[in-house]
């Protein structure tokens, strides 16, 4: 049987352990919701970021139960107020408009916003452009903080098992942004400010 000299042993024995602290290091533990960002150019120079985390569907009901209609109850991390849904997991969902755009036609200045939702069982869904940006879901939402509110309806899509941001029907100074996740597509019309 072959044996390694000791220095080199211990020199595979060093790399390893350099290895797996490097690992450690880097970010720990593996998430169950992981982090995505996607991105969408409109006109000359108007960047459109979503940074999110991706909840997965795993055979659960996701609308009406684990993403709640209307307003979600009140918890001891809410200050016992009730709250929208975060349109993601974790953190705030946010997106950054690199310079001023038109959301569903109603004007929203560059800069970077949470995004939460209110969602319904039938009609028309609340989506919110917050200020604060930079929360542990909707816990502490302040109403106080919106930049816009825009009503959308939300449409039957195919299954999605992950939570996913994505961008349809492009063109070179609009795009129709969309929240998908199940069956269910959350559409929203962005274009460059006039």
């Amino acid at each position: 049987m072959y044996t390694l000299p000791r220095f080199t042993g211990l020199c595979l024995v060093a790399l390893l352990t350099l290895f797996s602290t490097g690992l450690s290091a880097q970010g720990g533990e593996v998430r169950a919701s992981p982090t995505a960002s996607t991105s969408q150019t409109l006109g000359a120079d108007t960047e459109i970021t979503f940074d999110y985390s991706r909840p997965a569907v795993k055979g659960r009901t996701v609308w009406g139960d684990m993403v709640p209609y209307g307003m979600a109850e009140g918890n001891q991390y809410s200050d016992n107020k009730p709250y929208p849904w975060r349109a993601g997991a974790n953190e705030n969902t946010t997106v950054t408009f690199s310079e001023d755009v038109m959301v569903e036609g109603e004007p929203l200045a560059a800069g970077t916003y949470s995004i939460h939702m209110i969602p319904a069982e039938s009609g028309a869904w609340t989506v919110i452009f917050n200020k604060a940006a930079n929360g542990w879901g909707s816990y502490k939402y302040d109403e106080a903080q919106d930049a816009l509110r825009v009503e959308v309806s939300p449409e039957e899509a195919p299954m999605q098992e992950w939570l996913t941001f994505g961008f349809d029907d492009n063109t070179a100074t609009s795009t129709k942004a969309y929240l998908h996740w199940e069956k269910l597509k959350v559409p929203f019309a962005i274009s460059v400010a006039e």
